[in-house]
C-alpha cells in the first residue's frame, strides 16, 4: 500500500500577502529577515558593518543564503542605546538602501527606525516597508507618513525608549495587555490608511527574560489578532544570559528557539544568521507535513 500524505501545513497559515510597491509578496510559508546593522553599536558587533564594501557584501551574502527581506537599522534599539541625531540615521539608512538597491534591485528591504523623517527618506530611496519598534507612539507623524507612502508596516510592542524600557517589565495580565496594545494600534494604523500589517511582540523590550520566554511559549495567542507574527530572538539576552555565554556564542541557541516561534505562530524570522534560519524553515515545513505511513 502506498503511503498517504497530507501536505496542508498544521500550523502556519499561508493566507497572508503584503504589497510592496504594487507586487504581491505571498507568504505561502515563513519568510527571514536578515539584519544589516549600518550602526556601530548594536548589541551583537558580528552585526555591526559600516562601509559600502561591508554593506554589499553582507546583503548579497544574505540574499545568496535565501534571505527575503532584509532589515537595514541605523539606530541601535538596544538597552540604554545612546541617541543619534535624525540626520545621522537618514544619512547612514539612505546609503545602504541606494547600494543595495543599486545592486539588488529586487530585494525587498525593510527600514527599522521610529521616526518618520528616516522612514519618508528610506522610502523615497526606495526601500519597501518600515519596521517601528515603538508602533507609532515615539513619532506622531509615523503613521501618516506610512499611510500615504502606501507600504507594509511593523508595529511591535514596548514601553518607553530604549533608554528606559529596561525598568518598565511590571504587567498584571501580559497576554492581555500586549493583546489590547495591539488593538488599539491596529485601529490607528488602519484609521491613517495603512492596511498591510505585522506585528511584533517585542522580545527583550520591557520584558523580563521570563516574560520574553512565556510570550514566546504563547505567542498563537496573538494569533487571534489577525495579522502575520514577527518574532526577532536572534542572538538576544534571553539566550545568552540563560546559557551563560556571550551573544557571538549564541547561534544554536537561536536556531532552537527560531523552531519553536515557527511551531507557535511565527510568519517572519527577524535574524542575524541567514543560512540557519532558513534551514530551520525547510525542516519546519518538512516536519509539519501530516504522513501517513
Amino acid at each position: 500500500m502506498k503511503p498517504e500524505y497530507n501536505t496542508k501545513d498544521n500550523f502556519f497559515k499561508p493566507n497572508y500577502t503584503l504589497n510592496i510597491r504594487g507586487k504581491l509578496l505571498t507568504m505561502d510559508k515563513p519568510l527571514v529577515m536578515g539584519i544589516i546593522n549600518v550602526t556601530p553599536d548594536s548589541f551583537f558587533a558580528g552585526s555591526r558593518i559600516n562601509s559600502e564594501a561591508q554593506i554589499l557584501a553582507k546583503a548579497g551574502q544574505m540574499l545568496t543564503e535565501g534571505a527575503d527581506i532584509l532589515d537595514i537599522g541605523g539606530y541601535s534599539s538596544r538597552p540604554d542605546a545612546s541617541e543619534v541625531p535624525t540626520d545621522e540615521e537618514i544619512s547612514r539608512v539612505v546609503r545602504a538602501v541606494l547600494l543595495i538597491k543599486d545592486a539588488y534591485p529586487d530585494a525587498i528591504l525593510s527600514i527599522d527606525t521610529f521616526r518618520a523623517a528616516v522612514a519618508q527618506a528610506a522610502i523615497e530611496a526606495g526601500a519597501d516597508l518600515i519596521n517601528d519598534i515603538s508602533a507609532g507612539l515615539l513619532d506622531e507623524q509615523m503613521l501618516t507618513i506610512v499611510g500615504q507612502l502606501k507600504v507594509p508596516y511593523i508595529a511591535m510592542h514596548m514601553r518607553g525608549t530604549p533608554q528606559t524600557m529596561k525598568g518598565m517589565t511590571d504587567y498584571n495580565d501580559i497576554l492581555n495587555e500586549i493583546a489590547s496594545y495591539f488593538a488599539e494600534r491596529v485601529a490607528t494604523c488602519k484609521a491613517a490608511g495603512i492596511h498591510d500589517l505585522i506585528l511584533d511582540v517585542g522580545l527583550g523590550f520591557a520584558k523580563t527574560i521570563d516574560q520574553n520566554f512565556f510570550l514566546l511559549k504563547n505567542l498563537s495567542y496573538f494569533k487571534q489578532i489577525g495579522f502575520p507574527l514577527l518574532i526577532g530572538l536572534s542572538r538576544k539576552s534571553m539566550i545568552y544570559r540563560t546559557l551563560e555565554i556571550s551573544p557571538e556564542e549564541a547561534l544554536n541557541g537561536s536556531t532552537a528557539l527560531h523552531m519553536v516561534a515557527l511551531e507557535n505562530g511565527a510568519s517572519i524570522l527577524r535574524v542575524h544568521d541567514v543560512k540557519e534560519a532558513v534551514e530551520v524553515v525547510k525542516l519546519y515545513k518538512k516536519i509539519t507535513l501530516d504522513f501517513r505511513l
